[in-house]
C-alpha cells in the first residue's frame, strides 16, 4: 500500500502519546485508516531510543536528511503516523497545538494526570475550541474526570499495572510482552471509536478514560466471580479445563487444549491409551481437574518424547494444539506468510529493510496495511501544518534535538 485507507478514513486523531501503551492503541487506528498525527516534544518520544538501533542511528542525529532516529521497539508502534514536533510549554505552540484540534475528530494522550491540565490543554480548553472531540487517556490509574483514585498521582508502567491489577497472581509471573500496556492501549482504541462515532451522531465528544490497572483486572473475567463466590484464590497453574496447557517436547513445548470430551477422546486415541477415555480419574474433565497431576503426567510422558512437529502431525486438525513458536518458527510459519502477517518496510538511510508486524484486522476489502514507515522526529511537520491551513513558517524557533543520553 502507499496511500492510507480503511473504515477509520475519514477520522483524524492528534495522538500525544509516547513510549508503549498509547502508540499501541493509535497504532491500531492508524492501521485501520485514521490520520494519525503524532505530536511530540523538541527531544521526541522518549521510546526513540530504546534499542536495537539500526545501523546509522547515531548518524540520523548528525544529519537530519539521512538515517533513522528511533530503534525497533519504536517502530513496532508507530507505522502507518505522521510527526510533527511541538514545544508544549511554549504558548505559540500551545495555540497552534489548539489549531490542530478544532480540525480533529479526537486527542489522545497518556501523560500523569494533570500534566496537559497544566499546560492549558486539558479536555475542557480543547472541547471549548471543538465541542465534537473526543479526548482519550490511557493512564495507570485512570483520570479523575471517572473515579478518583487514591493512586491517581502515582506514575505507572506495565509491570505495576499489572501486578495491582491481578494479572501476577493469577498467572505466576509477569508477561513479558507488556499486556499491561498493550490491552490498555487496544481498550482506549475501542473507546475512542465507539466515542467518535456517537459524536458523528450527536455532535457531542467525550472523554475516554482508560486505567492500567482496570484493564489487567478486566482480564480476570472468570477469576472475579469465581473468587466472589468462594471466597477462594485461584492458584497459578490449577485449572478448572484440563489438559489445557503447554507439555514438554524433545525440541520445546506444545500446546494441548482437550478439555472437551470430543477433544480428550481423540488425543487418548492418538495417544493410543483408551483406558483413559474410561479411567475414573479422567473420564471427564471436572475428574479431570480433580486429578490434574496425574492427568498432565500423562500427556507428558507421551508428548516428552515427540518434537513439535511430530506431535503437530499426529494432533493438528483433531485436537486445538500448537507448538510453542519461537521468532525464528514464526518467520518460517506458512500461517503467517499465508495471512501477510509481516509486512516488510524500507527505512531511510543506509538500512536494511525490517519486517513489521501487520494489522490483524482483516476486511475482504483489503483496505487496510502498511503504507507508511514509522516516522523521524518533527518529519511532517511542515506538511501538517500546511495540511491544516496554518502558516508552515509559524513555528520558526522549533528545534528537533537527540533524545537525552
Amino acid at each position: 500500500m502507499t496511500e492510507r485507507s480503511g473504515p477509520l478514513e475519514d477520522v483524524t486523531v492528534i495522538d500525544c502519546s509516547m513510549a508503549f501503551a498509547g502508540p499501541f492503541g493509535t497504532a491500531l487506528l492508524a492501521d485501520l485508516g485514521a490520520n494519525v498525527i503524532k505530536v511530540e516534544p523538541p527531544n521526541g518520544d522518549g521510546f526513540r531510543a530504546i534499542a536495537p538501533h539500526p545501523p546509522d542511528y547515531e548518524h540520523a542525529f548528525r544529519h537530519a536528511d539521512a538515517g533513522v532516529d528511533y530503534g525497533m521497539p519504536f517502530a513496532g508502534v508507530n507505522r502507518n503516523k505522521r510527526s510533527i514536533s511541538l514545544d508544549l510549554k511554549n504558548p505559540e505552540h500551545v495555540e497552534v497545538f489548539l489549531q490542530l484540534c478544532e480540525q480533529a475528530d479526537a486527542v489522545v494522550e497518556n501523560m500523569r494526570g494533570g500534566v496537559m491540565d497544566e499546560l492549558g490543554l486539558s479536555y475542557e480548553v480543547i472541547s471549548a475550541r471543538n465541542p465534537r472531540i473526543v479526548y482519550a487517556t490511557v493512564r495507570g490509574f485512570g483520570d479523575d474526570r471517572t473515579g478518583v483514585s487514591p493512586y491517581g498521582e502515582w506514575p505507572c508502567l506495565d509491570t505495576a499495572g499489572q501486578a495491582m491489577g491481578g494479572l501476577v497472581e493469577a498467572t505466576g509471573d509477569v508477561w513479558d510482552v507488556a499486556i499491561g500496556d498493550i490491552y490498555p492501549g487496544t481498550l482506549m482504541a475501542l473507546g475512542l471509536v465507539s466515542a467518535v462515532h456517537k459524536a458523528q451522531l450527536t455532535g457531542t465528544g467525550d472523554f475516554v478514560d482508560v486505567a492500567m490497572y482496570d484493564s489487567a483486572l478486566a482480564l480476570l473475567r472468570s477469576h472475579i466471580p469465581s473468587y466472589s463466590l468462594t471466597g477462594r484464590e485461584r492458584k497459578p497453574g490449577r485449572r478448572p479445563l484440563v489438559p489445557f496447557g503447554l507439555f514438554p517436547a524433545t525440541d520445546g513445548r506444545f500446546a494441548v487444549a482437550a478439555p472437551v470430551e470430543r477433544h480428550w477422546q481423540a488425543l487418548c486415541e492418538v495417544m493410543e491409551r483408551p483406558d483413559l477415555i474410561t479411567d475414573e480419574r479422567t473420564a471427564t474433565n471436572p475428574k479431570r481437574s480433580a486429578n490434574q497431576q496425574f492427568t498432565e503426567d500423562e500427556v507428558a510422558r507421551w508428548t516428552s518424547s515427540r518434537s513439535k512437529q511430530e506431535l503437530l502431525d499426529l494432533l493438528g486438525g483433531k485436537v486445538p494444539c500448537g507448538p510453542a513458536n519461537s521468532m525464528a518458527d514464526i518467520f518460517d510459519d506458512p500461517h503467517v506468510a499465508a495471512r501477510q502477517m509481516l509486512e516488510d518496510c524500507e527505512l531511510p538511510g543506509d538500512n536494511p529493510t525490517i519486517s513489521l508486524p501487520a494489522n490483524p484486522i482483516k476486511f475482504v476489502s483489503g483496505s487496510t496495511g502498511l503504507y507508511q514507515r514509522p516516522p523521524l522526529l518533527g518529519e511532517h511537520t511542515a506538511e501538517i501544518l500546511a495540511e491544516f491551513g496554518l502558516d508552515p513558517d509559524a513555528l520558526d524557533d522549533r528545534v528537533v534535538q537527540p533524545p537525552d543520553d
